[in-house]
C-alpha cells in the first residue's frame, strides 16, 4: 500500500558533469540550489543580478548578461538611503552611487563571462505577478520598498510570459549553443497576494514554460521543483517555520532529485566527495592548541591534495586552494 506519490522526472538526462560550469538564476530557490552546488564544489554563478521573480525581468536580466549592458548614473534612483536599481535586487545597493554602480557593472561582467563559457543555465520562476512602474511603463525586478501607488500590479498574462521565454531561450541558443537550459517553477509559496493567486500565478507559469519549451526541445528541459515539494512531500514538516520556504530536509530531497534526473553516473561519486570535504572545510577546531590546529590544517591539506590529483580541474577552486594556504 502506497502512502505518498513520488514524482518521476524519467530517466536520467545525463546533462551535468562535476567539471561543468552552470548558471543560475531567478528565484530564492535558485539561491538554495546553488548553496548545494556551491557545497559540492561545483563552478556555480548563482543571480549575478540579485534574486529574480517574474518571467519578464528574468528575460530582461539575461538579456542585459548577454549584451553585457552596463548600469549608467541614471539607471539608478535614491531610497531608503541607499541607490537602487529597478533591475537588481537590493543586495547590491550600496550609499554611494559610484560604488553601486561599480559592483552591478561588476556583476555584470562576471555573469556575461559564466554564461559565455557555462554548460548548463537553471532559471526558476516564482510568480507571474508583475509590477509596472506608472512613470515608464516598465516591468520592475524589485521595487526596493517604493509606494505601492507608483506601480500597476497585475498578472501577466500566459501568451505574455511565453513569448518573454520564447525570445529568451533564442537569445540564449544564439550566444551559447553549447548551452543546456533547465527551467522550473519555484516551489515557494507567494502568500501575500493570497493562495488562490499563489495557485493561479504558478499554474500560468507552468503553462508558459511548457510552451516555451516545446519551441526549444533539443536543448531546455523542465524539472518539477515545485510538483516535488506540492504532491510528493506535500507536508507542513516539509516547510520552514514561516510556512513559504522550503525546510532545509525539502530542499536537500529536491537536490538529490535533481542530481538522480541530469547529473551522469561519473560525477554522482565526485559531488559525494566534495559535500564532504566542504563540510570538513568549513569545520574550525575548537582548540587554542597551535599544534592541534596545525595538524588539523595540514590533515585538511592531504585531503585537498588527494581530491585534486583525482579530479584535475578543481585545482584552481578557491576553497580549495585556500585549504592549501593555510600550511603554507
Amino acid at each position: 500500500m502506497e502512502f505518498r506519490t513520488t514524482v518521476k522526472t524519467g530517466e536520467n538526462r545525463g546533462w551535468l558533469h562535476h567539471s561543468d560550469s552552470v548558471v543560475l538564476l531567478g528565484s530564492c530557490f535558485s539561491d538554495n540550489i546553488g548553496a548545494k552546488m556551491h557545497a559540492a564544489l561545483f563552478n556555480a554563478t548563482v543571480n549575478p543580478m540579485g534574486t529574480l521573480y517574474n518571467p519578464m525581468s528574468i528575460a530582461r536580466g539575461v538579456q542585459r548578461l548577454i549584451d553585457c549592458t552596463p548600469v549608467a548614473g541614471q539607471d539608478l534612483f535614491m531610497q531608503g538611503g541607499v541607490w537602487n536599481s529597478f533591475d537588481f535586487h537590493s543586495r547590491h545597493s550600496l550609499p554611494d552611487k559610484q560604488a553601486t554602480i561599480d559592483r552591478m557593472n561588476q556583476r555584470i561582467e562576471q555573469g556575461h563571462q559564466a554564461l559565455k563559457t557555462a554548460q548548463l543555465l537553471t532559471i526558476t520562476l516564482g510568480t507571474a505577478i508583475v509590477y509596472r512602474l506608472k512613470s515608464t511603463g516598465e516591468v520592475v525586478a524589485n521595487c526596493h520598498k517604493v509606494p505601492q501607488h507608483e506601480f500597476e500590479r497585475k498578472m501577466a498574462s500566459v501568451s505574455d510570459m511565453t513569448r518573454e521565454l520564447d525570445s529568451m531561450l533564442t537569445s540564449l541558443h544564439a550566444f551559447n549553443p553549447e548551452l543546456r537550459v533547465i527551467l522550473t517553477v519555484s516551489p515557494i509559496r507567494h502568500i501575500a497576494d493570497g493562495l488562490d493567486t499563489n495557485s493561479l500565478s504558478k499554474a500560468a507559469l507552468r503553462v508558459a514554460i511548457n510552451e516555451a519549451i516545446a519551441r526549444h526541445r533539443e536543448y531546455c528541459d523542465y524539472f518539477p521543483a515545485y510538483e516535488i515539494m506540492l504532491d510528493d512531500l506535500r507536508d507542513y514538516r516539509f516547510y520552514s517555520s514561516d510556512m513559504v520556504h522550503p525546510s532545509d530536509v525539502a530542499v536537500e530531497y529536491i537536490w538529490q532529485a535533481f542530481q538522480a534526473t541530469y547529473l551522469d553516473d561519473r560525477s554522482a561519486l565526485a559531488v559525494s566527495r566534495c559535500e564532504r570535504i566542504h563540510k570538513r572545510l568549513q569545520h574550525r577546531p575548537m582548540s587554542a592548541n597551535r599544534e592541534t590546529v596545525d595538524r588539523f590544517n595540514a590533515d585538511t591539506a592531504s585531503v585537498v591534495r588527494n581530491l585534486i590529483k583525482e579530479y584535475p580541474y578543481l585545482a584552481q577552486h578557491p576553497q580549495l586552494q585556500k585549504a592549501l594556504q593555510a600550511v603554507n
